[in-house]
This record gives C-alpha cells, sequence and structure tokens, in this order.
C-alpha cells in the first residue's frame, strides 16, 4: 500500500459497558449473554504493546471471522456477527485458563520461544524431549502441544507441560482431552489451507471457552499473523538450507527487527523506524489476501466515529 493516508486506530470508547481492554482488544458486554470485541491496531511482542500498525485490527478481526466460518465442523466457535470491519459481536463463554499453543517447527526469538530455549542447551521443554541435532526453523517430526497459563495480572504466560494441565488443577482430564484433539485437528486443516495459499503455518495459539450449556467453542482469534507463525513455502527450503530465515508474513518480522538489537521485552524498547510500521502492515494484509484469496479494502477513517454509525445502524448502540 501507498506510505500515506495510512489510519491508526489506538483504543475505542463507546457508550457500553466496558469488560477489559487487552493488548489487542476491549471488550464491552451489549447484553448478559452478549459481548463485543473490538480489535484495534495495537501490536504487542515480548509481552507487551510496542505501537500501532495500520490496518491492522481490521485484518486480524476480517480473518478471524473467516476462519471461523471455515472451522465450524471442527469445533463451534462464539462468533455472532461482524457489524463493523473492527468489531465482531460473540457468545458470552468463560475463558478457559490454559493458552494451547501448537508447534511444527523449532522457531522463534522470545524466551518461551522453542529454539530460544533449545539453543540455551535445554532439551526437555514443556515436557518434550527433543533431539540432539535440530536446527533454527526446522519441522518437528510431529507438532507439539505447549500450553501456557494466561499473563492475568502480571501479564507474563506460566509455561506448564501437558501433564500439568490436569496434575495442577487447571483442567479436568475429559476436558483436557477435548481441547487437545480439537486444537491438533483445527492446526491440521489451518497448515493444510496455508499450503493451498502457498504459505506454512509453522505455529499458532488458540483459545477456547465454555458456554453456560458446558460446551467448549473457540473464542479470541484463530490463524491470523498475531497469534500465528506463516513462512513462505517455495522458499522456505532453500533458506533453511542456507540457515537463513524463511519469508515470514506475521509479526516475527517486528520480533526480529528488535531482536536485532537485542531487545526481548526488557526495559524500555528501542525507538524503530517509523518506515517499520507500515512494513509489518504490508504484510499483514499480504496474509490476508493469500489465506482468504479476496482483496482488502481498508474501511473509513477514522475509525471511531464509522464504529459507532455501524453499531447504531446494526441496533447494538443507542
Amino acid at each position: 500500500m501507498a506510505e500515506t493516508n495510512r489510519s491508526n486506530f489506538s483504543s475505542s470508547s463507546l457508550s457500553l459497558e466496558a469488560i477489559s481492554s487487552g493488548k489487542v482488544r476491549d471488550i464491552y458486554r451489549i447484553t448478559k449473554d452478549r459481548l463485543l470485541l473490538v480489535t484495534t491496531d495495537r501490536i504487542s511482542a515480548f509481552d507487551r504493546v510496542l505501537g500501532t500498525v495500520p490496518y491492522k485490527g481490521q485484518v486480524l478481526n476480517q480473518l478471524t471471522a473467516w476462519w471461523m466460518e471455515q472451522t465450524r465442523s471442527i469445533i463451534p466457535n462464539h462468533m455472532l456477527d461482524l457489524p463493523d470491519e473492527n468489531a465482531m459481536v460473540v457468545k458470552q463463554a468463560d475463558p478457559l485458563t490454559i493458552e494451547v499453543i501448537i508447534r511444527g517447527y523449532i522457531t522463534g526469538v522470545t524466551k518461551t520461544a522453542l529454539w530460544y530455549r533449545y539453543n540455551l542447551g535445554e532439551r526437555n521443554i514443556y515436557g518434550h524431549q527433543l533431539p540432539e541435532g535440530l536446527k533454527k526453523n526446522q519441522e518437528l517430526p510431529s507438532p507439539l502441544i505447549t500450553p501456557t497459563t494466561k499473563g492475568g495480572p502480571s501479564g507474563h504466560d506460566e509455561r506448564l507441560t501437558v501433564d500439568q494441565v490436569v496434575t495442577e488443577g487447571h483442567l479436568d482430564a475429559h476436558l483436557w482431552d477435548q481441547v487437545q484433539k480439537a486444537a491438533l485437528a483445527l492446526f491440521k486443516y489451518g497448515q493444510q489451507v496455508a499450503l493451498q495459499a502457498g504459505l506454512i503455518l509453522v505455529d499458532t495459539k488458540y483459545e477456547f471457552g465454555k458456554l453456560p450449556d458446558g460446551s467448549i467453542v473457540l473464542i479470541d482469534e484463530i490463524h491470523t499473523p498475531d497469534s500465528s507463525r506463516f513462512w513462505l513455502a517455495n522458499s522456505y527450503q532453500e533458506r533453511f538450507g542456507a540457515a537463513d530465515e524463511p519469508e515470514n508474513y506475521d509479526k516475527e518480522f517486528l520480533r526480529l527487527e528488535y531482536a536485532k538489537l537485542d531487545y526481548r521485552g526488557e526495559g524500555e524498547p528501542p525507538e524503530m523506524p517509523k518506515g517499520l510500521w507500515n512494513q509489518v502492515s504490508d504484510r499483514y494484509i499480504d496474509l490476508y489476501e493469500k489465506l482468504t484469496g479476496q482483496g482488502f479494502f481498508p474501511g473509513e477513517t477514522p475509525v471511531s466515529p464509522r464504529l459507532t454509525a455501524n453499531l447504531k445502524k446494526s441496533n447494538y448502540l443507542d
């Protein structure tokens, strides 16, 4: 996209009951059993918000909606309506206390990443015994589930083994088994769709919630460049053989730029070139178009008045 006329949407303010404001999404209550998720352009890495990326919120919201429509046959989800490019109406679900991360490759620069831990000399990571001799960005024999607790007030996720989810009382065995099977099925399907689009789905994060009737649904987001790593498939083998970083279409691009300056979330983040945020925006938009096969059409800006008007039009606001 051109360098001009890009809009940043950093926060929302609506005449609804505000439930929470996370690293990326602002959550409001519409009714007792309906919530409004507003996805902003805020971008987080290393467990902190680093800035805003133009149109990122719209990409995440619309891409999640697209994936949720594709995966309803694998597991139901909480999506009900998409009243605005940056907003989704969802069923009220009690989030499970565990985030399910699935890794198909050994990679990453954050302190919780498989490669970061492996490169420090660890071989038993998240309860999985990894062999000697693995190289960065190598495909694993089979996808690994590496659960974490949700950050909570500290904002930091705590690593768990698969067994600890049950032994420490986070989830009961039956529920955890159900969640793992759903996550692996979603990941397998996501990898198939990504490959058809010329991409590799490297790893991802899923969140699940429980409805009042006890059923489990997929919540939050799915297979977005925020929650997942994607690499360009046709250049992967050559770049892996040359020990070069894969061509990525996710926020790993941003993580790597910070890592070059030896920043991994501790202390004040370094100042980054303004053009970097537009480069991230271009990658997010390109990924959206590759996966969906649809063009990306930026919503009218500024976002806030458009959002309010669309919510009123859909009778979610008076």
